[in-house]
């Protein structure tokens, strides 16, 4: 019945994860859940009233533009200029998406074709790898390893594989390990893709959830890197607006229309309403207050749970970015999820899900109310040692 691109595709992890805690509820147990990267805190007031008005506004009942609202490109754009120093046209190197992972899944449609290969990391947001095989191209592996940073090591990587290539994904801030790539690494990338006629994804959700005043980069900030690049973006984890599904993807002005032809073929663009309230979000004065508010309640998240995990034997590192921790137990990261639900009541995420160098690793999440957070570590530190 089910067509060959999907035979073979193992189960959407977080979905499996959701039935794995939907089983342990049905059983009565309190469930924490440290596994899915979902902001807790509400999105900021004064973007949901920016909704609601817009909401009011016949113009929205229509079918959206393809590409998005003009205002709402341009706001990204200047969001973009205001952040990161990078000049974008928002016309020609700006469109909208449905939250970044359509954008993410449409990419290789446009420019993978059956056979090709592309470069893909692991451990990776899933959705890197599957896009590729529903393009008909076969993913080839770049390990992210601690010794190198949780960078893929570029000079390692076979010429021939390189040669062969079309593309490459990359994430920085990095989910799940939590790392970061500096100006000298993103610089190698750039020449990596000139010289192999890569196109380069990079996907940026996490550019404002960092700590220490470590701001994160964008690749776009190298020179030349809008020769073959594109940056995806989205307001889900930066402003609390996960559910309302809005991002864009920027930078080499091709690679931004393949994708939009793609799209304009699938869906009928973003509800106007929500692209208002997202100009609202990187316009307002408001919405840089709140990021800072949002960003000091994750950091003290981040301190006490890595000393709890520290303190049980845990092998991390603090993260300096993303809503993780990526901690080295050594075993079988599933069994290990298994112990900390059934015996802890406390879900994290099997490193493996991430893809085959994940395993060995789990990841937490900080995204629940404080008081849980601190009501688990309640739970782990009663289970003594975690190695």
């Amino acid at each position: 019945m089910y067509a060959d691109r999907i035979k073979h595709l193992p189960p959407y992890l977080f979905a499996a994860i959701d039935q794995t805690k939907q089983k342990a509820r049905s059983r009565g147990l309190d469930v924490i859940d440290l596994s899915v990267g979902d902001p807790d805190m509400p999105t900021p007031l004064h973007i949901v009233e920016a909704l609601k008005k817009a909401a009011d506004n016949p113009e929205n009942h229509q079918y959206p533009s393809y590409a998005g609202k003009l205002a709402f490109r341009t706001a990204m754009a200047d969001w973009y200029k205001d952040t990161f120093g990078v000049n974008l046209d928002p016309e020609r190197e700006v469109l909208t998406l449905i939250g970044s992972k359509e954008g993410l899944a449409h990419a290789p449609l446009a420019f993978i074709n059956p056979g090709d290969l592309a470069l893909v990391p692991d451990p990776a947001y899933t959705v890197y790898k599957t896009s590729v095989i529903f393009a008909g191209g076969m993913p080839v592996t770049m390990p992210l390893l601690k010794t190198n940073g949780f960078l893929p090591d570029l000079d390692a990587i076979d010429p021939e594989v390189a040669r062969k290539a079309k593309m490459i994904f990359l994430n920085y801030p990095n989910n799940p390990t939590g790392a970061l790539a500096d100006r000298k690494f993103f610089g190698k990338l750039v020449d990596f893709a000139k010289d192999y006629r890569l196109l380069v994804i990079h996907d940026n959700p996490y550019s404002e959830v960092y700590y220490d005043d470590q701001k994160s980069l964008s690749l776009l900030m190298i020179e030349e890197a809008k020769d073959m690049s594109v940056e995806f973006h989205s307001l889900s984890k930066t402003y609390n607006m996960t559910g309302w599904r809005i991002g864009a993807v920027v930078g080499n002005p091709e690679i931004v229309a393949g994708i939009g032809k793609v799209k304009s073929n699938i869906d009928s663009g973003d509800f106007g309403a929500v692209q208002d309230a997202g100009i609202v979000a990187l316009r307002s004065p408001e919405s840089k207050g709140a990021v800072n508010e949002i960003r000091h309640v994750y950091k003290y998240r981040i301190e006490i749970l890595y000393k709890c995990l520290n303190d049980l034997g845990l092998e991390l590192e603090k993260p300096r970015a993303t809503l993780y921790l990526w901690g080295w137990i050594g075993g079988d990261s599933v069994e290990f999820c298994k112990h900390l639900l059934e015996d802890a009541g406390v879900a994290a995420t099997p490193g493996v899900g991430f893809g085959k160098y994940g395993e060995g690793y789990v990841r937490f999440s900080i995204t629940q109310p404080t008081n849980r957070i601190e009501k688990a570590i309640e739970r782990l530190e009663k289970l003594g040692s975690l190695k």
